[in-house]
């Protein structure tokens, strides 16, 4: 049996957005070589398929990845590379986060490569090779600014000597992560840029320069190919959506609709409150649609009062609290809503711009970004593929 409450995934244009972003660096390095500027050759793509590929499904969104030939997968940990090699996924996975809490034999069982961001965290790998008797390659991380993970760009003569010296590791990449490219203006993404760079040079002097280099995420992709690099790394793009507030040309389409059904229908009277804390008074007599979704299946309760729903081609407000398995939306002026009525939280039901809801509006709504919304789906949400 299926719930209501429903994710489709459509594969295809998963595929299409994949080849489109493909596509685009190719057609821009082709500017860039003529006009003498940026990158002038198209670099491979590491795409990110991390936390469930945004809530999408990893197995099946890294399939379809590694079939329209991503150079690389990219997860968040040694856990999650080791599901996709369950699945039955060949091409290349690089684990982004910090290896301190992770089973370390899980690298080299499964064939993953690691991002080194600290020296302990080289010490330990060199250990557990050694103690295989295998030489392991690496993507090391450099802090540019962001302060998280990374050693710091301005101390890598002290800090990486050791780690460049490990006999049974291999420097295969270096990268750093951009904390402000959706920010257009905003100094520090120039100055992370030139911090890497600087790295890099540091890295040739320390004779360690590395086969590869990548930085741009999906925001750092459209807005300076000089980022680009050797490779680059979308996600939000990959599954159909631009980081905000950039714009792009791009012909990209959400790979997610999340839709569910009217279960009940009622009136209220003039006066009368809605969901738990009567915090939506009508003030006429409203007729209501009861749909069994709630903030379980990742429906934040900031929607109330905010957010819409589509049903008949129309929208209609989300009223009253959003609760754990319900919520209720004002339909007072959509003739004949009944039980089995489709609601779409995320997609279409027309062709009008009014009767299409994507998750960056629906972050808009709510103050936060898309990123959210999707990787935040819950987990009894089942996802259709198709």
């Amino acid at each position: 049996m299926t719930r209501c409450t429903t994710a489709r995934v459509d594969l295809a244009a998963l595929d299409r957005n994949f080849r489109a972003i493909g596509w685009y660096l190719q057609d821009e390095a082709s500017l860039n070589r003529s006009a003498g500027r940026g990158a002038v050759r198209p670099p491979g793509i590491i795409a990110v398929v991390k936390a469930n590929a945004y809530g999408h499904g990893a197995r099946p969104v890294a399939k379809t990845l590694e079939a329209a030939g991503a150079t690389m997968l990219a997860v968040a940990d040694i856990e999650e590379g080791v599901d996709l090699r369950r699945s039955g996924i060949h091409a290349p996975i690089l684990v982004f986060g910090a290896l301190s809490v992770s089973d370390l034999d899980g690298v080299f069982d499964h064939d993953l490569t690691p991002t080194i961001s600290s020296p302990a965290a080289g010490a330990a790998l060199q250990a557990v090779a050694d103690k295989r008797g295998t030489k392991l390659r690496y993507h090391l991380k450099i802090d540019t600014g962001m302060n998280r993970l990374g050693f710091r760009h301005d101390n890598l003569r002290r800090t990486l000597p050791a780690l460049l010296s490990s006999p049974n590791l291999s420097l295969d990449a270096v990268h750093t992560h951009f904390g402000s490219a959706d920010e257009p203006g905003h100094q520090l993404f120039d100055d992370q840029r030139t911090r890497f760079e600087s790295a890099c040079h540091v890295l040739d002097e320390l004779s360690a320069g590395p086969r590869l280099r990548h930085a741009a995420n999906s925001a750092a992709l459209l807005r300076d190919s000089r980022v680009w690099y050797d490779l680059v790394r979308p996600g939000l793009l990959l599954y159909g959506l631009v980081p905000p507030p950039l714009g792009s040309t791009l012909p990209l389409a959400p790979v997610m609709s999340l839709t569910s059904r009217v279960v009940a229908v009622k009136g209220v009277r003039a006066g009368e409150t809605v969901g738990y804390g009567g915090r939506f008074t009508a003030d006429r007599a409203v007729t209501l649609a009861v749909i069994p979704a709630g903030y379980a299946d990742g429906l934040d309760r900031r929607l109330e009062g905010r957010g819409a729903v589509l049903i008949r081609g129309r929208r209609a407000a989300i009223v009253g609290a959003v609760s754990m398995d319900m919520l209720t939306v004002d339909v007072t002026d959509i003739d004949a809503v009944g039980p089995g009525d489709e609601v779409v939280f995320l997609g279409s039901q027309g062709s009008e711009p009014q009767q299409t809801i994507d998750a960056r509006e629906m972050a808009a709504w709510i103050g936060t970004i898309p990123y959210e919304i999707l990787c935040r789906l819950g987990a009894r949400v089942e996802r259709k593929y198709a």
